[in-house]
């Protein structure tokens, strides 16, 4: 099992959860709540209203979101369904945890001293340069004050 954060539209009630609880795309067991230990900016661009973090470690805000253990297979569908390597880069970041929900086999998931896990993270580091001057979120929600709401894949 590993550990993945998701801070977009696959944490609860945002439009592509759906995926997260789907076991035929493999296992995924909520944790808890945490926010990025490092700044990042977190913003909404493209045609299609998509969040992306930006891989800008201490720009930014401290990115809100939702920790979660996964098994292998729902590993690489959440590689395939982030376009990963190409839209999306996996890689490790430290999470602060706010809310801890994880429980038993999941014992040997616990934070650490300071509160802090190792999870990774779809982030982009092949974007387009104006975006780093989109406004920047600690959190992100389709239906948020932003009026972006997300495009699902189907609608577009």
């Amino acid at each position: 099992m590993a550990r993945v954060f998701v801070y977009g539209t696959l944490k609860k009630g945002q439009p592509n959860y759906q995926y997260m609880i789907n076991t035929a795309k493999g296992l995924a067991k909520f944790q808890g709540r945490g926010r990025t230990v490092e700044k990042y900016p977190l913003v909404i661009a493209g045609k299609y209203n998509v969040p992306y973090m930006l891989n800008i470690p201490g720009t930014g805000h401290h990115v809100a979101g939702e920790i979660y253990s996964v098994d292998d297979q729902m590993l690489q569908f959440l590689d395939e369904f982030e376009g990963c390597p190409d839209m999306y880069q996996r890689t490790l970041m430290r999470i602060e945890v706010t809310e801890w929900e994880g429980k038993g086999s999941a014992g040997a998931m616990r934070a650490d001293a300071e509160g802090i896990v190792e999870c990774f993270v779809y982030s982009t580091m092949t974007y387009p340069p104006e975006w780093v001057s989109l406004p920047y979120h600690d959190s992100y929600d389709s239906s948020g004050k932003h009026g972006l709401a997300y495009i699902l894949r189907e609608s577009r």
